[in-house]
């Protein structure tokens, strides 16, 4: 599998919770600020996740209407792969956990393992997870 790192995005912060491998997170969740300083932290971290699993991650977060711009554009800004999720399907993935607690590093956590999933699943269900 390849790595992948969720991120819970929220009003100027986000929550990170990166896995190496399916169900097995990177190190604890944390939270950086949408600010130059918070970013070029993200970013560091995303290249040591690089160097660990000598694979580039994939970045993935929901929609957020603009809470998400900075990130995205970060992003693109140092060229890094990420899906852009529609709420209403990362919402469904979690309502199949029998846990029902809400917290950003339990979002950030589902939305990487929901990545990990559509990787693994069949094609259609990709095309899904695209839109």
């Amino acid at each position: 599998m390849d790595p992948v790192i969720g991120l819970d995005v929220a009003k100027g912060k986000s929550q990170v919770q990166a896995f190496l491998q399916k169900k097995k997170p990177y190190k604890k969740s944390f939270v950086f600020d949408h600010n130059v300083l918070g970013l070029h932290d993200f970013y560091r971290f995303y290249q040591e996740v690089q160097e660990v699993s000598r694979l580039p991650p994939a970045v993935v977060f929901e929609s957020t209407g603009h809470y998400h711009e900075p990130v995205l554009q970060s992003l693109e800004d140092h060229q890094i792969v990420y899906y852009l999720v529609n709420p209403v399907l990362s919402y469904e993935a979690k309502k199949t956990s029998l846990r029902k607690v809400k917290t950003d590093a339990i979002d950030a956590f589902h939305l990487g393992d929901f990545t990990t999933e559509m990787r693994t699943s069949n094609p259609s269900k990709r095309k899904a997870f695209a839109l």
